[in-house]
């Protein structure tokens, strides 16, 4: 058995293969300015245009010193040196993000900008600027863009970082401890360095990544919406973002058609089998036996139906007459709205309210939560506790329900299902125990600078599930996130870091011992 050849890059591709993974990011952010540069140049938004460029100018001057100066040096290739560098992408780089954006946006503070980067990078999409006039088309493509990008990371330090460290939800089929590579992984894999998984992850995603998003504009574009807002969408939809430069999906023009379009492509949020092969997560049987993308399914369509019997139930109750046409919308803005908040999109279908106005009954924010707490695949852009943990907790429900009848019974699952069964659901376990702690303590510092509970609670699982649109469809009242205090929008900002990069991987960054490895 041959084993797979390592990539060995050559010449100047070789020094920023080899530069830390954080300066790599940087590199590539300074020139994605390009993109916002020239469309603010087509639609003479010169302000906005300039800004972008100088920034992106200014990035890529300060990016070729540091690369200079790292130029001969030997990379260091820890266990956890790369999980660090997305740490610090999270945090420091919105701050470049946010330059041109404030030079296009004089009239707000740098706070809010920052929220507004940390929002789309995380693939939160949770905003600042509720009236989307206030923005320009510029800034409007580049919180899209950004948030897309931060869907591509996500995508590919799943599988190149995460991976290897069991973390991310690989810890619950995983054969080590979380944080800690295995060694026979390594050996199966021909001992290649971490910049070499990521040059190899990249290559493979990204035009898989590019193509879906690409195949989608031109679906909205051809259902007839306007290209920028197709291409917002289309990018929002890929990273799971729920951005949109028209304050959603409700506002569109393709109506229902853009919507089962969009629906299709939320789908690759629900299992990595969606898009490729190469998980551990992987079953024999194909996508239909993956356990993670059956769940997602058996909610997409149980939930919907149980929120349309119960509004049946109401209008038959309140003698209102059925009309077949509003029951039918009302149904499929359950299934477009379940499947967007199951996946953390957060984008609401027009016909979302249509149920309410037919029975007269509200649907609750807690669904809605609930969904997002959920989140889907591993592996993927999607946010939440994952699918495979909610898996492993059901099929440790099940042992421990056969063991009362049989209890000297043995599984039969196999050693794969004796371990999902037994070490990781116990994992799953502390993970989420983990996330209610987590919930709790952004709850209470919420609290502390003055939101109510009922907001803070809102507000702490948007941000922990990386479902932004929740701050505005969940809460009872409406929460004006540009009316909170400096203390509370940086508590957020924390928060949204936290729930992209989950508890785990933060302890381990925290383990001295997994340093020494």
């Amino acid at each position: 058995m041959t084993q797979p050849t390592s990539i060995r890059p050559t010449g100047i591709r070789r020094e920023i293969v080899q530069l830390p993974l954080f300066l790599q990011l940087f590199g590539v952010s300074a020139v994605s300015m390009i993109l916002p540069s020239i469309h603010g140049l087509v639609v003479n938004d010169h302000q906005a245009s300039r800004a972008f460029l100088y920034a992106g100018i200014l990035g890529l001057v300060a990016f070729t010193l540091i690369a200079i100066a790292h130029a001969g040096r030997k990379p260091l290739d820890g266990a956890l040196g790369p999980l660090l560098s997305l740490l610090s992408a999270f945090v420091f780089l919105p701050v470049f993000f946010a330059v041109p954006f404030l030079e296009a946006l004089p009239t707000t503070r740098f706070v809010n900008v920052y929220f507004e980067m940390v929002s789309a990078l995380t693939t939160t999409g949770a905003t600042m600027f509720e009236n989307p006039a206030r923005l320009s088309n510029t800034l409007h493509l580049w919180r899209a863009q950004v948030g897309w990008m931060g869907g591509l990371l996500m995508w590919v330090t799943a599988s190149a970082i995460l991976a290897p460290l069991h973390l991310g939800g690989f810890e619950v089929t995983a054969q080590a401890e979380p944080g800690r590579p295995d060694d026979r992984i390594g050996a199966r894999m021909g001992r290649i360095t971490p910049r070499q998984r990521l040059l190899r992850t990249t290559q493979a995603l990204l035009p898989i990544y590019f193509g879906l998003t690409l195949l989608l504009w031109l679906l909205l574009v051809i259902g007839g919406e306007t290209g920028l807002v197709a291409l917002c969408h289309a990018m929002s939809v890929m990273a799971t973002s729920g951005i949109s430069p028209i304050g959603g999906v409700a506002e569109a023009q393709v109506g229902v058609t853009g919507e089962a379009v969009m629906m299709l492509f939320m789908l690759f949020a629900l299992s990595r089998l969606t898009f490729s092969k190469d998980t551990v997560t992987a079953t024999q049987g194909g996508l239909m036996t993956d356990p993670e993308f059956r769940i997602g399914l058996l909610v997409v369509i149980g939930v919907p139906l149980l929120l349309f019997a119960r509004h049946w139930i109401g209008a038959f109750e309140v003698e209102v007459e059925v009309d077949g046409t509003r029951a039918l919308h009302a149904l499929w803005g359950g299934l477009f709205t379940v499947l967007s908040f199951l996946s953390t999109t957060g984008f609401v279908s027009e016909h979302w309210a249509e149920a309410q106005n037919w029975s007269g009954l509200r649907t609750p924010g807690l669904v809605l939560m609930g969904l997002a707490l959920i989140g889907g695949g591993v592996a993927t852009t999607a946010g939440g506790v994952k699918l495979l943990r909610v898996f492993a907790l059901y099929q440790n429900g099940v042992r421990e329900m056969d063991r009362l009848v049989y209890p000297n019974s043995v599984s039969g699952a196999g050693a794969a299902g004796r371990r999902l069964q037994s070490n990781g659901a116990f994992i799953a376990w502390i993970f989420f125990m983990l996330f209610a702690m987590s919930l709790a303590g952004v709850t209470l510092l919420l609290t502390l600078t003055g939101a109510s509970f009922d907001a803070a609670v809102v507000m702490s699982v948007a941000t922990l599930s990386t479902t932004g649109p929740l701050i505005e469809h969940a809460a009872d009242k409406p929460i004006h996130l540009i009316e909170l205090g400096v203390a509370a929008k940086i508590i957020l900002s924390g928060a949204m870091v936290l729930g992209r990069l989950e508890t785990l991987a933060i302890i381990a960054l925290m383990t001295p011992n997994l340093w020494r490895a």
